[in-house]
């Protein structure tokens, strides 16, 4: 009975403070497994969609209890300038499963409600809080306010034109055609939101004191917002007949396409050095944290990103990347759920 007490006890405890960027689970497993179904791994892809599928449920759930539950401590996540943009992940994981319907389930219908959730959720996130964050009277410094978390609205716009693209294809004319310039609009936000942010974090980076614990996992999310971002151009390159405006804009569709996908190549090394830097240089100790999710998302996108754009583009040299990196990809999903199975094993000890 007192085990029982106190599992309830750290659960309620677990709700309390749950991260708003937990989604992040989500987005990750949702690449990974559309990752391996592009890798002809079909098994894994669906055992890791019906896995997605609980985790998405149960994460609404235990954020709709917080909600209401905690809602003062829900409130100071929302107008934090670094916990908030956590809500972002919420985004991107509607579009992402969304996505893993039509890519793996081939069911549009349940996507397209997706599809409107995510439409909807963008829409109320991005003015909710830029809007907060802009006319809060006490704010942080930057070298304190800023992190690569605040990409996350670079990605969750980008998941938004993701799923667009791919619920459009199944649609009828003239609505494929207008939701192809939406995709193409919410593309071309993204990118622009990409280079206010990113001008910001590498000016962070590079002129304020920058300790291990400042390199937090969603750093890794400045690669992954310019793998997306390449995933997106990819998609619109592939349906140029769905929507002829497209044809007129195809040289500059893949220059930016190629732009995205070398920026967020160029990021990779970085993002490596880096964390050597923390973990082996600086000893900074390597323990489970719901935010490693935002480090295995960017690996899972960027296999998948550089495989539609060798598809689009015909640049059939790079398919090698894909097929090699998605192991990669693989071990460090698996890195991250063996660390929630420890965390999870714990809180039932207690």
């Amino acid at each position: 009975m007192a085990e029982s007490s106190g599992f309830l006890r750290n659960a309620r405890e677990g709700i309390k403070q749950l991260s708003p960027a937990y989604f992040g689970l989500v987005m990750a497993t949702g690449i990974v497994s559309v990752a391996a179904e592009v890798s002809e791994m079909h098994t894994l892809a669906i055992i890791l969609f019906a896995f997605n599928i609980a985790a998405f449920i149960i994460l609404w759930i235990l954020n709709l209890i917080r909600l209401f539950r905690y809602t003062a401590l829900f409130l100071d996540d929302l107008y934090n300038h670094q916990a908030g943009m956590g809500f972002f992940t919420a985004v991107a994981a509607t579009c992402i499963v969304g996505g893993q319907f039509i890519i793996i389930a081939d069911n549009y219908r349940i996507a397209q409600i997706l599809w409107i959730l995510g439409v909807i959720l963008w829409v109320g996130m991005t003015y909710l809080i830029f809007t907060v964050l802009t006319i809060k009277e006490k704010k942080p410094v930057l070298a304190k306010g800023i992190t690569g978390g605040w990409l996350l609205a670079v990605v969750s716009t980008q998941a938004v034109a993701v799923l667009t693209t791919l619920v459009a294809s199944h649609w009828e004319q003239p609505f494929k055609l207008q939701a192809n310039f939406f995709a193409l609009s919410m593309w071309l936000w993204g990118g622009m939101l990409y280079i206010w942010m990113i001008s910001l974090i590498f000016y962070r980076y590079t002129f304020f004191e920058f300790l291990p614990s400042d390199l937090a996992p969603p750093y890794w999310i400045n690669m992954g917002a310019m793998a997306i971002s390449t995933l997106v151009g990819s998609m619109l390159i592939l349906h140029v007949n769905h929507a002829p405006f497209l044809e007129s804009l195809l040289p500059f569709l893949k220059g930016f396409t190629v732009f995205y996908w070398v920026t967020g190549t160029w990021w990779l090394p970085m993002l490596f050095i880096l964390a050597a830097w923390r973990h082996i240089a600086k000893k900074f100790p390597l323990t489970y944290d719901p935010l490693y999710w935002g480090a295995v998302f960017p690996l899972g996108m960027y296999t998948v990103s550089t495989l539609r754009m060798a598809q689009a583009m015909h640049l059939n040299f790079l398919l090698p990347v894909p097929q090699y990196f998605v192991y990669i990809t693989l071990l460090a999903w698996l890195a991250a759920f063996i660390g929630l199975l420890s965390n999870l094993l714990k809180l039932f000890r207690k």
